[in-house]
């Protein structure tokens, strides 16, 4: 007979045998290229390849129909970053008590900037605008009217040359030439839809 500790011992001694990790040296992974992986890095390479040709091909096109930026004065481009920094700060301040607030503290850091050098200014104007652009809002708010809107292109006006195809145009018949924001083109603003235009729906604007 067995003693009850000796047995117990030694079935204890087994269970650690079998559960002891063997030395049995594991399969290195394969250094060889696998044929897979060849074809999925060439997909990848021939998508990218493709968005980049696609990509610059619709720069062109942009930048053949944009229309050319006018030349501004330092004021006019002044007033034109403040109108733009409320727009943003409008789409990005939702109460109404909030944005006041806002909107007080950025004419305050305009005003702080008034008569300083030209150099000085030139300088704030480009730190401005890499500010504006760095807050610039993924959806921003806009008139129905305007690109994005709910009423943007709803009832465009018709040309005149084809209500009238004869030419006889009506005395009180307008002078002037919609833009697809339903505002008067004029070439002096940098807004004249006049033989091709850009409409940008993630901005939201005509360029």
């Amino acid at each position: 007979k067995h003693h009850p500790t000796t047995h117990t011992t030694h079935t204890h001694r087994q269970q650690l045998k079998s559960t002891k990790p063997t030395n049995r040296r594991r399969p290195r992974p394969s250094t060889q290229p696998s044929r897979h992986n060849d074809i999925y890095s060439g997909i990848y390479i021939d998508i990218y390849n493709y968005l980049t040709t696609m990509n610059q091909a619709f720069r062109e096109a942009a930048n053949q129909i944009r229309q050319k930026p006018v030349k501004l004065t330092h004021n006019q481009e002044v007033a034109r970053l403040y109108r733009k920094s409320l727009k943003t700060l409008c789409s990005w301040v939702i109460d109404r008590d909030c944005f006041l607030e806002r909107a007080t503290e950025l004419r305050g850091r305009f005003d702080a900037e008034r008569g300083c050098s030209n150099a000085r200014g030139v300088r704030l104007l480009r730190e401005a605008k890499a500010e504006l652009f760095e807050f610039t809002h993924p959806d921003p708010y806009c008139v129905p009217y305007m690109p994005g809107g709910s009423l943007f292109m709803r009832n465009p006006p018709p040309p005149l040359e084809i209500c009238f195809p004869d030419g006889d145009y009506p005395a009180d018949a307008p002078k002037h030439t919609m833009n697809p924001d339903m505002t008067i083109c004029r070439p002096e603003t940098g807004k004249s839809a006049v033989g091709g235009v850009l409409v940008d729906f993630g901005k939201k604007n005509m360029e």
